[in-house]
């Protein structure tokens, strides 16, 4: 079996839209990834001006022992449970590190290195050894399978069908972060670029902070069935890195991650049945397509744009 499948543009881009089954299912698992990388491009956008992204990366690992202790408690895989218990290991994680970094002479990247190594094992532990044949398997929680959306329960409501239960799980959460991000969008802004100026005109600095974190964790949540806790870290991270070579304001940056959410998920999806791999890993290899050339190309700070002005 030859490394890289033949390329055939049918087989590609139109069968998998070819019947009207196909185009049900397909479309779904296309919403579902386009939801997910606006989530988690909201949320990113924040995380990298802040220079949180290992912050993020640790998080996103960290709530695995809150996941596996909800389903424990609970035995249920609803968003509720998870997400209490997500935003309590988020939490832990976060007073860890910064206990660590201090109270000790422990750096701020080596502390996030032991805690979320640690919670993240404490995590695959868990599951591994207490849940048994119930139904939570640790490649589900590490990888996800974007592919097996459509299979998710039905929402009905008076006998109406509504549609696909993870698919609106999803769109809730990106609403309620997008909601969020434009009503306290200037306390956003000036806490993550001046922390001084934030206190000095009564922004609640510490509340923004663990507010951002809880949205880090319900996004993570809620992105679980589609990419898992892995991947999802690329999702933080490529959008609002990726725009930044284009743009300074981080308005536009926050803008710009729909487009890439799109591009992102459509690449992806047509890789994926070109290479017969997994979806949510083939968004990922795409955001990294598409983040080379704007690395290399881009006006605002790309290789190319930095050679050329020295």
């Amino acid at each position: 079996m030859p490394l890289i499948p033949t390329f055939d543009f049918y087989q590609i881009f139109l069968q998998p839209w070819s019947t009207p089954q196909l185009v049900s299912w397909n479309l779904q698992i296309i919403i579902m990834g386009i939801l997910v990388c606006w989530t988690c491009g909201l949320v990113g956008s924040f995380i990298v001006v802040r220079r949180m992204a290992l912050m993020g990366d640790a998080i996103s690992h960290g709530i695995l022992p809150g996941l596996a202790l909800a389903f424990i408690i609970s035995g249920s895989l609803g968003i509720g449970a998870m997400f209490i218990g997500a935003c309590l290991a988020g939490l832990a994680c976060n007073f860890c590190i910064e206990w660590l970094h201090s109270n000790t002479k422990i750096r701020e990247d080596a502390a996030m290195g032991l805690v979320f190594t640690s919670f993240f094992a404490l995590g695959v532990t868990l599951i591994s050894g207490h849940t048994g044949n119930i139904d939570l398997d640790p490649s589900c929680i590490l990888y996800g399978e974007i592919g097996l959306v459509p299979l998710a329960e039905k929402v009905e409501m008076s006998g109406i069908f509504l549609g696909n239960r993870a698919i609106w799980v999803m769109g809730v959460v990106f609403m309620c972060i997008g909601t969020g991000t434009f009503i306290f969008y200037r306390q956003l802004l000036v806490s993550s670029f001046d922390i001084t100026l934030a206190k000095s005109i009564g922004i609640p600095v510490k509340a923004v902070h663990i507010c951002l974190m809880l949205a880090l964790a319900l996004a993570t949540v809620a992105s679980l069935e589609a990419v898992g806790v892995i991947l999802v870290v690329a999702m933080f991270v490529f959008p609002s890195v990726t725009a930044s070579f284009f743009f300074n304001r981080l308005l536009y940056v926050l803008l710009f991650s729909f487009p890439l959410g799109v591009l992102y998920t459509l690449g992806g999806f047509h890789l994926a049945h070109w290479l017969d791999c997994s979806i949510a890993g083939a968004i990922a290899v795409t955001a990294t397509l598409l983040f080379i050339p704007a690395c290399l190309l881009g006006p605002k700070g790309g290789v190319c744009s930095r050679f050329i002005k020295s």
